[in-house]
């Protein structure tokens, strides 16, 4: 696999202030010194990992995709120019720029600008967030997960599966059709759908902990940012929700996603619904309300699975629960 993470995530807009002021005071991640019209936060040991650009167009972003080293990186471009694809290799100013050793950009089917680089730069100061809370789920897994709307599915899944190693965690098909697809132990560090325009719908942080996201969900609902209610995701199984921001996409702030393997087998999906909760997230998916006449979604099934923990962040309770030996027992 070539990619081996979401490394970092570079935002064009024209509403600095306000995005400092949800990166700070929502977001939890911690503000970089940076000069002229660019804002940088911290989100782990990272220098930089989210960057918001005042001289790039409002609404334009992109992101840079982590590889081991400079061989993977000369790899990367040679596979890429070999299909076809116009690779620029950028000036040490621009990778100073990135906190990165070096890095090549280049653009997917639907336009959208792409970064690949390696040697990501580490801080000198342990991680301190503008907001407390426990940290994020970052490090090799990358920022994240990204969801990105492509007029021709065909093509981008071709490209990042192809091209650039994306391996397919699960995917659905009409009346939304998306592939989930992951580069690392995360179920999916990137999802495509079907839709009628180029955008991105969300960028999705996790947290360690899940009385983080409960309370990020209390400062979106004071500051009526709230696009997607509070629900739990039945592919990758993460508890969250979705936050409107500056710009035209979402964050959605998550705890408990799974973790995939080398063995893993592509699942196909029948439903986006959630196990509960996640009201709105249908109608964010696509250009307004679903037609009268669609298809509804199918609830899943089963409409429950184990919560996905880590030693440090639970406590073994007493007593026998026959649901949990159950569902032991069917694994």
């Amino acid at each position: 696999m070539s990619v081996q993470a979401m490394g970092y995530f570079w935002v064009g807009t024209d509403k600095l202030d306000d995005w400092t002021s949800l990166a700070t005071g929502q977001l939890g991640l911690q503000a970089v010194d940076r000069g002229g019209a660019m804002r940088a936060f911290r989100m782990d040991d990272r220098k930089q990992r989210v960057v918001f650009d005042g001289d790039m167009p409002d609404g334009e972003q992109f992101f840079g995709w982590e590889v081991a080293d400079a061989a993977a990186l000369d790899t990367l471009a040679t596979r890429l120019e070999r299909a076809g694809v116009a690779v620029r290799r950028e000036c040490g100013a621009v990778a100073d720029q990135r906190c990165v050793a070096a890095l090549i950009s280049f653009r997917d089917p639907a336009g959208n600008r792409v970064e690949a680089f390696h040697g990501a730069q580490l801080a000198d100061e342990p991680f301190q967030g503008e907001r407390a809370t426990g940290g994020f789920r970052a490090g090799a897994q990358g920022v994240g997960h990204a969801v990105l709307m492509v007029p021709d599915i065909d093509a981008a899944l071709a490209f990042y599966r192809d091209l650039l190693g994306f391996r397919i965690s699960d995917f659905m098909g009409p009346p939304v059709s998306l592939y989930f697809m992951h580069v690392n132990t995360r179920h999916h560090s990137l999802a495509i759908a079907q839709g009628s325009r180029s955008r991105m719908h969300h960028l999705m942080m996790e947290f360690y902990a899940l009385d983080d996201v409960g309370q990020s969900y209390d400062i979106a609902q004071a500051d009526e940012r709230v696009a997607v209610k509070l629900g739990r995701h039945a592919n990758d199984l993460m508890t969250s929700f979705y936050m409107r921001t500056p710009s035209r996409f979402l964050i959605e702030h998550g705890w408990g996603g799974r973790e995939v393997g080398p063995d893993w087998v592509a699942i196909e999906k029948k439903s986006v619904s959630s196990y509960w909760g996640h009201q709105g997230l249908f109608e964010s998916l696509g250009d307004g309300p679903p037609p009268v006449d669609a298809r509804p979604m199918p609830r899943p099934d089963p409409a429950r699975a184990p919560l996905q923990v880590m030693d440090g962040n639970y406590d073994r309770m007493t007593g026998v629960c026959p649901w949990w030996d159950a569902l032991k027992a069917q694994r």
